[in-house]
């Protein structure tokens, strides 16, 4: 396999939209320079969680405004509303006791399967790779569609199982390589899954000696920039902790991976993310009033001068 372009897709929840608008964009540039289009131009596809769903999505041959318009459509049934939620959790609290997650994760999974049907990883028309975690082994799961081993797991159950963010979703369970495994959100492994990627690439492209000869396209979901001051960080115990650090690991881990894959790619490597509106950056915020504030955030960063640079650079190395 030559992976020597690698297109790699961040986590973050209902802000996949951000990402499937980022695409369209990349994915229009590509087409007006006579090139095609994202499935065209790149070699490997990578995602973590949200990002997951979106490059199984493109590997099978839908558009980022289709998979963007998924968002729209099922965002209530992945993240249901209080009434519906309260309802779940309240019967959820018999079994599971009151830390139950805060979603039960079955509208997650029906439209997983109505998206990708009887799909399997080995059906994927571009090598993609998915991260989780295995609670059970204690370590690190990379699904890889050209792997034997996971060639023939059902699209709709890696991708629930690299979206199961703590306290959000239920650990999602898969047997495969004879044994079961309890997997949770790829972003604990890498919210921002390029470094993988490279791995992948570096292992597999017998030509490619040299981490700069890659081009990397690496697209977050819009970063979370909301201070916890030093009282609160201090104070804080495994009650108050239990959310906001998920969404600290997650950015943490973004940008750490950001960092390594420029020093390793060099110019040739691109990043498109920006900072989200305090307020307007949560994970399951399904509200009018927070996509209209993604869909915004999404065009009047692509309208930047330094944006268009970035594509424009990008487009002429591919």
């Amino acid at each position: 396999m030559q992976a020597r372009r690698i297109l790699s897709l961040d986590g973050g929840g209902i802000r996949g939209l951000v990402t499937c608008r980022w695409l369209e964009n990349v994915d229009a540039a590509l087409a007006a320079a006579g090139k095609g289009g994202l499935r065209d131009r790149f070699d490997l596809f990578a995602g973590s969680s949200t990002g997951a769903m979106i490059a199984c999505a493109l590997g099978l041959g839908l558009p980022p405004a289709h998979i963007a318009e998924l968002y729209r459509v099922h965002r209530h049934t992945i993240f249901p509303g209080i009434a519906r939620r309260l309802w779940s959790r309240l019967g959820r609290t018999f079994e599971h006791g009151t830390s139950a997650p805060r979603y039960d994760g079955r509208g997650l999974e029906r439209v997983l399967q109505d998206v990708f049907g009887t799909a399997r990883m080995g059906d994927l028309a571009k090598p993609t790779l998915v991260t989780a975690y295995d609670t059970i082994g204690r370590r690190p799961v990379i699904f890889k569609s050209f792997k034997p081993e996971h060639a023939q797991l059902p699209v709709w159950e890696v991708c629930r199982a690299s979206s199961a963010a703590p306290t959000y979703f239920p650990a999602h369970g898969i047997t495969f390589n004879g044994r079961l495994h309890a997997l949770i959100d790829g972003g604990v492994v890498a919210n921002n899954p390029t470094t993988c990627a490279i791995a992948e690439a570096l292992r597999k492209d017998k030509r490619v000696d040299r981490s700069g000869e890659l081009v990397v396209l690496s697209v977050g979901s819009g970063e979370r920039n909301r201070a916890i001051d030093l009282a609160s960080a201090r104070e804080w115990g495994a009650l108050e902790w239990a959310i906001p650090i998920i969404d600290v690991l997650f950015d943490a881990s973004s940008d750490s991976v950001d960092y390594i894959a420029h020093q390793l790619v060099g110019d040739g490597y691109f990043r498109l993310q920006t900072e989200l509106v305090v307020g307007l950056d949560d994970l399951d915020d399904t509200s009018d009033t927070n996509l209209l504030a993604l869909e915004t955030l999404a065009r009047d960063y692509l309208a930047r001068p330094t944006t268009r640079g970035i594509v424009d650079r990008l487009v002429s190395m591919l």
